[in-house]
């Protein structure tokens, strides 16, 4: 595990936490969302605080840094399915990552219905 990666497991451990404190969930919500899926390989449970934008039932995840980041991969091909927690709720939906030809990496999340 390389030292970036050190870094981000702690950031990740203290942040999942406190975004779930209510005052600053209340704040935090419309920006920043705590995901959690399975690995694809080793069938172990993770979550992650990202930054995202909702426009309907589509959910847009910008990943900076991809070729230093693992998690990602997750959803590449036909992708997987995960969780979000948007505005206090948990909402499952299914995420396909894709990078273009600047070599940007974004997962969309298509939410199931209600």
């Amino acid at each position: 595990m390389s030292l970036f990666q050190q870094a981000a497991r702690v950031n990740n451990a203290i942040t999942i936490p406190i975004l779930k404190l209510p005052f600053i969930r209340e704040r935090a919500a419309r920006t920043i969302t705590v995901l959690r899926y399975t690995g694809r390989r080793s069938g172990n449970s993770f979550e992650l605080p990202v930054a995202y934008r909702r426009h309907g039932d589509e959910v847009n995840i910008g990943v900076a840094m991809p070729d230093r980041k693992n998690w990602w991969r997750n959803f590449t091909g036909e992708g997987a399915p995960l969780t979000l927690t948007l505005e206090g709720e948990e909402h499952s939906g299914h995420a396909v990552s894709t990078r273009d030809e600047k070599g940007q990496v974004t997962v969309r999340v298509t939410l199931a219905a209600a």
